[in-house]
């Protein structure tokens, strides 16, 4: 299955130009976006006559987690962004590191996700299903409470976007993959945010979608994996790149999980040495 296609922000016709915008770009805070735990604003960014929508996330707005000890939490959404890219998926919207009014940070592109349909309150990528069966058209993720001692079945869509995003988890070792971090665009591309909480030397991953999880991977992320494992060699220019952003045990995390995806053939399961599924999960 090829890659899709770009989809530039207005007025601007490649990624590399996307990149250029948000970090040379005057960024002009409109305002926060107070669910996030973190500082998170929602800004505009304009340079050389072209404007377009942006998050900014401060490092002075993060709050300190006790197993994220080594770096900020900025550095590994770019360090995802990067990834993205290498894959050539784009499910990352594009990131850059810089300076802002309050502080480096990361500032990235904002993505104006579809709004649920009435009926599907989850979106149309997850579900909640009675009885045991996911049904045709959908994966299964684990048992839910509801409500009054009731459960559902937690399922998402077997959509081959989720699938290549369930793979790029794996890869940066995603410790948060909420349903809230899955944004469908009107163009029907698919992007994952909220990348924070990555690239963690240990096993973080947490996820709900576990669906494929030890399921054979498609001829697609094999080939994907393979041309990663290539850029992740030494003094590589991807594996450089990552290399100012987080750390070398880190790194070399990244480079064994990847080899370790393509020795097994296979999407990863649950370690059962840490919770399996973000929480709260949407």
């Amino acid at each position: 299955m090829p890659a899709p296609e770009r989809l530039p922000a207005p007025g601007v016709t490649d990624t590399g130009e996307l990149e250029e915008l948000l970090a040379k770009g005057e960024l002009t805070v409109i305002g926060r976006i107070r669910e996030a735990s973190n500082a998170v604003l929602l800004c505009s960014v304009t340079y050389g006559g072209v404007s377009a929508d942006c998050v900014y996330k401060p490092v002075k707005g993060e709050r300190p987690l006790w197993d994220f000890p080594d770096g900020n939490l900025a550095r590994r959404e770019v360090a995802s962004y990067l990834i993205s890219e290498a894959t050539g998926w784009g499910l990352v919207p594009a990131t850059v590191l810089r300076d802002g009014p309050y502080g480096e940070g990361m500032v990235q592109r904002w993505i104006e996700a579809e709004p649920p349909a009435e009926d599907a309150p989850l979106g149309a990528l997850l579900g909640l299903v009675d009885g045991e069966e996911a049904g045709e058209g959908w994966k299964a993720v684990a048992l839910a409470e509801v409500g009054e001692g009731r459960t559902a079945l937690l399922v998402h869509a077997d959509d081959p976007r989720l699938r290549r995003l369930a793979v790029l988890d794996a890869v940066i070792n995603n410790g948060d993959r909420k349903g809230g971090h899955l944004l469908p665009a009107p163009d029907g591309r698919l992007y994952g945010i909220d990348h924070g909480v990555t690239f963690h030397a240990e096993d973080k991953l947490r996820t709900l979608l576990w669906g494929w999880a030890g399921e054979p991977l498609t001829d697609e992320a094999r080939e994907v994996l393979a041309a990663l494992a290539a850029g992740l060699a030494e003094g590589a220019p991807l594996a450089t790149r990552l290399a100012e952003l987080i750390t070398p045990v880190e790194l070399a995390a990244v480079r064994d999980r990847v080899a370790h995806l393509l020795r097994t053939g296979a999407h990863p399961r649950p370690s059962g040495q840490w919770p399996s599924i973000p929480w709260p999960p949407v």
